[in-house]
């Protein structure tokens, strides 16, 4: 399952990222592999989303987001 799926208040677990060229720059943000992340709030239209992760919110837009692969 894939970050975007995941509805407001829902946690998953991240387990692996589908493009090496955003796992970088995810990974720098505190997206790591094994971390908690819950998606806090979706903007009105759909994009960016607003995820709670190692203590801190943290905003991503879709096609970020897109490529985090999460296990409930």
């Amino acid at each position: 399952m894939k970050l975007t799926d995941l509805k407001p208040g829902q946690v998953g677990i991240i387990k692996e990222f589908e493009s090496s060229e955003i796992q970088l720059k995810l990974m720098e943000m505190g997206c790591l592999p094994g971390e908690r992340v819950m998606v806090d709030q979706v903007a009105p239209l759909g994009d960016p989303i607003s995820i709670k992760i190692a203590g801190y919110s943290l905003s991503l837009r879709l096609s970020e987001a897109k490529h985090v692969i999460v296990e409930i």
